[in-house]
């Protein structure tokens, strides 16, 4: 199996009255290449008549995102023209690329009559080749995207391949993501080149990886020694799962924009501001 380096605890990091959880970035992990940045919102429950999500217009650029439904709902719109709104189970992609303008927020619907939302995003690097591809965007429902059956056990494939099942969402840099659905005692392995940075972070329930104890908000960090991921479920659960090559290159952030230099993040601000990544209408 492979040897775990260590897991990794998120912080709390609320987002106005947004509970919000963060394994990466911290003091204690800058990032987990390709993987950036992870955000875990909720599980929380919203009163009737309420402000929803507080993620405004904002530009990207540089990366891609995935974003994880599990409760509520989440209605995307950006520059480049698409909306998109998507319910519990589904996922949204977008390729920020050379740069957009995008708000993140929650349904009139949901905004009137409450109810219960947790939803993860996921930053994913591009490397220099690509991080200057035009932006798309992908929303994917949860009848959409498809789903491996095990004793115990429910797999939601997103993007690559995961027990025969290939995901619909188009990876520019070849990710393979899933969500792992336990019940208690469910289990379930899997071999993975050991040349992969793997992301597995538990957003609920208590599991054994790799005869390794890990719990709800941890993120379970690997070695690069071998292929083999054990885990077996000793609650119901959720796991976030994927994996891919490390892009190698290096890496500049600021705020919401991720390249190789400084001056690349310079020219960033450049063109956001003379309107080059669209203008807001939503």
């Amino acid at each position: 199996m492979r040897t775990i380096k260590n897991t990794v605890r998120a912080i709390s990091a609320p987002i106005d009255d947004l509970m919000t959880f963060r394994p990466f970035p911290t003091q204690r992990m800058d990032h987990l290449d390709p993987f950036l940045f992870l955000n875990h919102h909720g599980p929380q429950r919203y009163p009737e008549n309420n402000r929803g999500l507080p993620f405004g217009p904002h530009p990207h650029r540089g990366f891609e995102t995935l974003t994880f439904i599990l409760t509520g709902d989440l209605v995307h719109w950006d520059s480049s023209g698409s909306k998109s709104v998507v319910s519990a189970g589904g996922i949204q992609w977008m390729t920020a690329g050379s740069g957009l303008i995008h708000s993140e927020t929650s349904s009139e619907k949901f905004m009137k009559e409450g109810g219960e939302v947790e939803i993860l995003q996921l930053w994913m690097n591009l490397p220099a080749s690509l991080k200057n591809t035009p932006p798309s965007y992908q929303g994917f429902k949860k009848d959409q995207l498809p789903v491996v059956n095990h004793d115990k056990l429910s797999i939601q494939v997103i993007s690559g391949e995961l027990d025969g099942a290939k995901g619909p969402a188009q990876s520019l840099t070849n990710l393979t993501m899933g969500v792992l659905h336990f019940q208690k005692d469910g289990a379930w392995e899997i071999s993975i080149p050991a040349s992969h940075e793997i992301l597995l972070y538990v957003a609920d329930g208590k599991f054994s990886v790799n005869e390794m104890e890990a719990v709800t908000h941890d993120l379970v960090v690997f070695e690069h020694d071998d292929d083999l991921i054990n885990i077996k479920a000793k609650s119901d659960g959720t796991i976030i799962f994927g994996h891919g090559e490390p892009l190698n290159e290096p890496i500049v952030a600021y705020g919401p924009f991720v390249m190789n230099s400084r001056e690349e993040i310079q020219q960033a601000y450049s063109d956001y501001q003379s309107g080059k990544m669209g203008t807001w209408e939503g």
